[in-house]
């Protein structure tokens, strides 16, 4: 049972969301042969404060 956990910093469309989750379905189905019924994504969505990259957070940029 794949289990994809998607950490993003700001914040997507359910639109967005319901792609990037039939793409990722897809895709395991496809090349890994699991069961589309199986495929559990979850996405957590942070604030760009709760992120950092080379020292610097992403809200003060």
């Amino acid at each position: 049972m794949p289990y994809v956990n998607i950490r993003i910093a700001g914040s997507l469309s359910r639109e967005q969301k319901a792609r990037i989750a039939g793409e990722i379905t897809d895709t395991l189905a496809r090349i890994a042969e699991k069961p589309v019924s199986y495929t559990y994504i979850s996405f957590d969505e942070l604030p760009d404060e709760n992120w950092a990259i080379a020292g610097k957070l992403l809200d003060e940029e």
